[in-house]
């Protein structure tokens, strides 16, 4: 697994957005095979790296969004708007494409 990095992060998502890294997935199979990019399959997993303010409902009160910095997630596998920051991969989603939090 990648080391944890300390450098501060310049995208603060925002209002019911949420930004998460995908977990790395394996690259080798049982037998050996090593799998190219381009035969991967998108992870499903990922870490929360920042969350947005959260949303306001119409009576005025405020949502917060439901998972916290450092949760580890399920998602939809086609959710979001991928995005480079300094070479790392990182997707912006809506709190909503949020499936599971995974304990």
């Amino acid at each position: 697994m990648a080391q944890e990095t300390t450098k501060k992060l310049t995208l603060k998502p925002l209002g019911n957005r949420v930004l998460v890294q995908r977990l790395e997935q394996e690259e080798t199979l049982k037998g050996g095979i090593i799998l190219p990019d381009t035969a991967k399959k998108k992870q499903e997993t990922a870490k929360v790296i920042a969350i947005g303010t959260g949303t306001t409902s119409s009576d005025g009160k405020e949502i917060p969004i439901p998972v916290k910095v450092g949760d580890t997630i399920l998602m939809d596998k086609y959710s979001g708007q991928e995005v480079t920051i300094d070479d790392e991969d990182f997707v912006i989603l809506r709190a909503d494409d949020i499936i599971a939090i995974i304990n």
